[in-house]
């Protein structure tokens, strides 16, 4: 008999950071099917802040259970500059049911306006003190630009974004 231990989907409390080079974003234009613009987009910075549990004693799984409070959540940040100079700030981390993907409701702060996005993350590692994530989001052109002033050159037409991130935390 095999004894199979499945990967949490959080590593252990703390606070994690992404070294240099090992993250990326890139932002995509589509125009109806077609891809207008294709940019990779500088990733100042990022983090994952997982706080401790109440009990003190618990692994990965149990600190993002739904019965949480909104306190004890994993909490993500991107930073962005170049073409979109924003941050993007995780409110609320919902894990999904098959324990590979996270659902992020988040708020892309761009020129100082909170543009809520839905982010899915796919953890493609989690082991002692270590994450690797990727994760995509699709943002319509129009809403982004009214709410914020968010602007594509002129001779990159648009009806909406995907925003593309990688990231290792250690």
């Amino acid at each position: 008999m095999t004894t199979v231990t499945l990967p949490t989907v959080s590593p252990p409390p703390g606070r994690y950071a992404v070294a240099p080079g090992r993250s990326f974003a890139e932002l995509t234009a589509y125009y109806g099917p077609l891809a207008t613009l294709r940019r990779r987009v500088t990733l100042t910075g990022a983090s994952l802040t997982v706080p401790e549990t109440e009990s003190g004693s618990g692994s990965g799984s149990e600190l993002m259970s739904q019965s949480e409070s909104a306190d004890a959540r994993p909490v993500f940040r991107f930073d962005l500059a170049g073409t979109m100079k924003a941050s993007l700030v995780s409110e609320h981390v919902e894990p999904l049911a098959d324990g590979r993907h996270l659902q992020l409701l988040a708020d892309l702060d761009v020129r100082g306006v909170a543009f809520p996005v839905l982010l899915r993350l796919r953890v493609v590692r989690c082991a002692e003190g270590r994450m690797l994530v990727v994760g995509s989001t699709r943002l319509s052109y129009r809403l982004l630009r009214r709410a914020t002033g968010f602007r594509l050159p002129w001779s990159r037409p648009a009806t909406r974004l995907r925003l593309l991130l990688a990231a290792e935390f250690a």
